[in-house]
Order: C-alpha cells, then structure tokens, then sequence
C-alpha cells in the first residue's frame, strides 16, 4: 500500500486520467521486498516504469547494509524480466550502488511501453 493506503492497483486507477511520462516506487522497502508490487505496476502501466529501493531495510542502528553487487542483482532481475525502464537509488545507497547500477542496466533492455506515451515537450516517443 502507499502512504495514503491506496494499492498499487487502486493507485494505477487514480492516475489513469493523467498522460504519464512514467510511473513507479522508491524508498520504503529494498528491492527485494518491492517485487510483487513492481510486479503489479508493471502489468498496468501504460507509460515507463521506474524504481528506486533502498540499498535494503535499515538495521537497529539505521544503517544501511545491502551491497552495491547485491542491490544490483536484485534490481538486475527486474530489468532482465523486463518491469522497469529507469533505475536508481533511495535511501542507502551510495554512488557505489548507483554506478554496479549502471552496469548492470547496460546488460538488458528496457521494459517495453504498450501505449504510446507523449513527451512534455509536444514529441511523443
């Protein structure tokens, strides 16, 4: 649920009168609890889908421990099984993450977009 306590599939419907450039999750959860609800976006969103977990969920000391080489698995699966166009960092993460990030995106090709999705410069894309 978001923070309004809407799911991902109430929120899909809330935004569906609104041309989006693109829609998706950040912070809250590491990417490897974000996977069913990436999912779920996914499957419904007719624009890009984006992404940025924490580098894990915080220890008793609010630190983040998740790896660079492991953030960049996890979020390595979602763009071989084709769910996210654009990638990054929330809390935790480090220019570390965001470069094993990096490299791990040139192995895959983006998701693919279904409907056409206009720019905000008048060039649909």
């Amino acid at each position: 649920r978001t923070l309004s306590g809407q799911t991902v599939e109430a929120f899909m419907i809330s935004m569906g009168h609104v041309r989006l450039f693109s829609i998706g999750l950040n912070c809250a959860l590491g990417a490897a609890q974000m996977r069913p609800y990436l999912q779920t976006l996914a499957e419904q969103a007719p624009c890009r889908v984006s992404v940025y977990p924490n580098a894990g969920l915080p220890d008793q000391f609010g630190e983040y421990r998740e790896t660079p080489e492991v953030t960049a698995r996890l979020v390595g699966e979602f763009m071989k099984d084709g769910l996210v166009n654009i990638v990054g960092g929330c809390c935790g993460t480090t220019p570390e993450h965001i470069a094993a990030l990096a490299a791990e995106a040139r192995k895959h090709a983006p998701r693919p977009i279904e409907a056409p999705v206009a720019s905000t410069h008048g060039v649909d894309q």
